[in-house]
C-alpha cells in the first residue's frame, strides 16, 4: 500500500500490540479500521483514575502554573508517544 500523501510504500509495524502502518518519508501514521479504537483503549487503562478527577478546578491552577513556569525542554515518554515513534525500526 502506498502512502496517499507522497505515494511512498508503506512499512507496517506492532506497537503495543496494534499493527500500525507509516510512511518513512512523510512520517504519516495510518491505521486500519479498529486499530485507533485499541490505540484509545489501552491509553484509557493506562490513565491513572485521579487524572479524570477534578478536571475544571486543576484546569485553572494549571493555566496560571504554566504561565508562571515553562515547560521542560524533554518531555516524558507515555504510550502514545512510545507507540508512535518510528525513527530506527
Amino acid at each position: 500500500m502506498n502512502c496517499p500523501v507522497d505515494n511512498e510504500t508503506l512499512q507496517m509495524t506492532e506497537r503495543s500490540g496494534v499493527e500500525v502502518d507509516y510512511c518513512p518519508r512523510c512520517r504519516g501514521i495510518w491505521l486500519d479500521r479498529g486499530e485507533l479504537d485499541k490505540i484509545l483503549e489501552r491509553a484509557e487503562r493506562e490513565l491513572p483514575a485521579s487524572a479524570t478527577r477534578g478536571r475544571d478546578d486543576d484546569r485553572d491552577r494549571d493555566r496560571d502554573h504554566r504561565r508562571d513556569n515553562p515547560p521542560p525542554r524533554k518531555k516524558r515518554k507515555n504510550f502514545l508517544s512510545e507507540m508512535l515513534e518510528f525513527g530506527g525500526d
